[in-house]
């Protein structure tokens, strides 16, 4: 009997270890996973773009008028020299209130007064001048006698030149004033119709992109009436910030993204502009950006699904590589100053720091540090620490 109770007594200390040894044993914390991989990798910069007709041609009224109702309409195809855009006549007289009608009537009585008084004042300029005429002849006859001196026939002479001079100013006077009259009449006369039509000609061949003016209206000189382009040359524009833009290479590769389709387009980058200018963002913070100019590889095929100021997204390509080994960003953390990252090992979680080389939003470059086809902790919770005993699941 007392061989069983030392028996049932071992056992029992056995069971109690043995559950406080489960108890106090680590259990194993279960964590995301993922394997360093090797393959194609690029980094690009992504921007917000538009698209734009290239070259753009504005009609505008060739002189001021009444436009005629513009019937064709956005997305209508124009032939250039051929297809006829519009069509205005020149603008009647305006009318004439009894004021206005009064004043232009005392106007052409005055110009009327002018004519005489300049016919007069020609009269006497003519008599001055026979006066003088006589003058010299009777200096003339006196000067073959010896009875004057020569200065006194060279007075008469120079008197006579002074009086040729101021009838024939008198004749300009009257010139003038006739001229005048006949002003002063045409603006007192009744309003004259309108002339004929003027035919306005698409200057290029295209597609109309707007229409400035639709309804029948009288428009001044120089007003615009419709816009002009052609779908096949279509570009973007992407303003990117500046520090950005000085990455950007010559000729760089582009994809455009969320324009519509199912696959990305494929394009280049045409010119990086010289000059920047400030914006301010939808935080109200403000930013220096500079406009790149983008040129589809296929314009013809983007113009036919696309138009003008269409939104895109621009990823320009600023770095590629097709053999890397690389690790996705969720798999990487700071230490301080460098990288690192989780390296599973059987059931246990080391901590390794990582040399990295290109990155960008998914993915990052392995320079040193992790080699291709190890496990690595994605997404390490906080309470993940070093040599800890984990459980993977795949991601």
């Amino acid at each position: 009997m007392r061989f069983l109770k030392n028996k049932r007594l071992m056992a029992g200390v056995i069971v109690v270890v043995g559950i406080v040894a489960a108890a106090m044993w680590p259990s194993s914390l279960e964590v995301g996973a993922t394997t360093v991989g090797r393959g194609a990798m690029q980094v690009t910069i992504d921007e917000d773009g538009v698209t734009r007709i290239r070259d753009r041609f504005v009609v505008s009224a060739p002189v001021g008028g009444r436009l005629q109702r513009v019937e064709l309409e956005p997305g209508d195809k124009v032939v250039g020299g051929k297809t006829v855009v519009a069509r205005l006549t020149t603008a009647e007289s305006p009318l004439l209130d009894p004021r206005t009608r009064g004043e232009l009537s005392a106007g052409v009585d005055a110009a009327r007064a002018a004519v005489g008084q300049a016919q007069a004042e020609r009269a006497r300029a003519a008599a001055e001048l026979e006066r003088a005429r006589t003058t010299l002849r009777r200096q003339q006859e006196l000067m073959k006698a010896g009875a004057i001196a020569s200065d006194a026939l060279d007075a008469s002479e120079t008197a006579v030149m002074t009086a040729q001079e101021a009838a024939r100013a008198t004749e300009f006077t009257v010139s003038r004033s006739e001229y005048e009259l006949q002003l002063a009449r045409a603006r007192l006369q009744a309003p004259a119709a309108a002339g004929r039509a003027v035919e306005i000609v698409a200057p290029v061949s295209g597609v109309i992109l707007k229409r400035l003016r639709e309804s029948e209206t009288v428009v001044p000189v120089g007003d615009p009436i419709v816009e002009i382009g052609d779908p096949s040359r279509i570009e973007i524009v992407a303003d990117f910030l500046s520090t950005d833009a000085v990455r950007i290479p010559p000729n760089a590769a582009v994809l455009i993204e969320q324009w519509g389709g199912n696959q990305p387009l494929m394009a280049k980058v045409r010119r990086v502009e010289p000059a920047g200018f400030m914006k301010v963002s939808a935080l109200g913070v403000e930013e220096q950006r500079v406009n790149v100019i983008i040129d589809f590889a296929d314009p013809a095929t983007a113009g036919r699904s696309l138009g003008d100021a269409y939104r895109v997204d621009v990823r320009v390509i600023i770095w590629h590589e097709d053999n890397v080994v690389k690790v996705p960003v969720g798999a990487l953390f700071r230490r301080g100053e460098a990288w690192a990252s989780f390296v599973v090992n059987g059931d246990r979680a080391h901590l390794q720091t990582v040399m990295l080389g290109q990155r960008n939003a998914t993915e990052a470059q392995v320079a040193g540090g992790l080699s291709q086809g190890q496990t690595v902790v994605l997404h390490p919770p906080d309470t993940l620490m070093d040599g800890m005993r984990v459980k993977t699941r795949p991601e």
